[in-house]
């Protein structure tokens, strides 16, 4: 889930950037140190959002850059489990597929793709035998998160599935609201029609 988020710290401005005002100097850092962050407390920083309260300077001895006590805003993106997500494919391989989320991926294993056998072909597409349905890269998709692990905070992991009911390609889904639409007006029609008969009925009785 997206979060806006306020933090509190301190930030250090080096002496090159004495020349650009306070708020300047101060978001630029605050950018070089939290963008791309990624923590278990905040998820994956996105982006910094703005600067808010900054206090006066302090200059460290034998350092010479000024910190400021500095809170901010910054969007986060925090996976949680059994979240519904949107992403789009970035790369199919022959394990499974990478969904871009927005800001970080997540991965889809091949036996989570759909429900069905599947197989990957040279033309990296994952293909279902029964249905025929097939998934490729730049593929819009609906998922549910069912792992997240911060093992390694260089590279942490996020496991998708897509084999629950509502899931999958959008094209997939929306051809299954189609499909109950189409089936709901047949049944609306076929009541129409048993009424119309049991109205003729009581017109002879």
């Amino acid at each position: 889930m997206f979060y806006s988020v306020k933090v509190r710290d301190y930030v250090r401005v080096p002496p090159h950037m004495f020349n650009l005002s306070k708020k300047e100097s101060v978001l630029k850092n605050v950018r070089l140190s939290y963008e791309g962050y990624i923590s278990k407390e905040l998820g994956f920083v996105i982006n910094v959002i703005d600067v808010g309260t900054i206090k006066e300077g302090v200059i460290v001895p034998g350092d010479g850059a000024a910190f400021y006590e500095t809170e901010f805003e910054l969007l986060t993106f925090k996976p949680e489990l059994n979240e519904l997500v949107y992403g789009k494919i970035r790369d199919i391989t022959d394990f499974g597929a990478f969904l871009d989320l927005g800001g970080t991926e997540g991965m889809v294993h091949i036996s989570q793709s759909m429900e069905d056998y599947v197989s990957f072909s040279k033309d990296k597409v994952l293909q279902g035998k029964k249905t025929g349905q097939s998934l490729k890269a730049n593929d819009k998709c609906k998922a549910r998160i069912i792992a997240v692990s911060y093992k390694d905070m260089n590279n942490p992991k996020i496991g998708l599935t897509m084999r629950q009911e509502g899931l999958g390609k959008l094209e997939w889904l929306d051809a299954q609201e189609a499909a109950k639409g189409t089936e709901k007006e047949s049944g609306n029609e076929t009541g129409k029609e048993a009424d119309k008969g049991k109205e003729g009925k009581k017109a002879k009785e």
